[in-house]
């Protein structure tokens, strides 16, 4: 399998509601779960890319473009857009759907960084 085959055959969908526990007190997403989800996401999407153990050793360029009301739906979508030796750059973007219009929007983007390590945490190369 090539590195574009495991790139595209590793993209992680995952769908979420908005709900009342998860807001701030404007009613909308709270940061810290976007960028909770976020994490997790793209550390599904680095270990399917790998098959290896990952760790998250960065982020970066996190945009919140448009803020998540309360009884939206979520799409969170992760892509390996970068490979090196030991480590994967993973791009996550947020979408907003209205439950009950046909509008859809990103909403915020950003980047994860993982390096794949062994049993005794030390870095390995993340493909074979």
């Amino acid at each position: 399998m090539t590195i574009n085959d495991r790139i595209e055959a590793s993209e992680t969908s995952v769908f979420k509601a908005v709900f009342p526990n998860t807001t701030n007190h404007y009613d909308t997403l709270f940061g810290g779960t976007a960028l909770q989800l976020m994490d997790e996401v793209s550390f599904i999407c680095a270990t399917r890319f790998s098959k290896k153990r990952v760790v998250t050793i960065s982020t970066d360029k996190i945009d919140f473009k448009k803020p998540i009301p309360q009884g939206t739906i979520i799409e969170l979508t992760a892509k390996v857009v970068k490979v090196g030796n030991t480590s994967c750059l993973v791009q996550v973007d947020i979408y907003k759907e209205d439950m009950y219009q046909d509008v859809r929007e990103k909403a915020v983007t950003g980047l994860f960084k993982f390096v794949a390590v062994n049993e005794e945490k030390q870095p390995i190369p993340i493909v074979d």
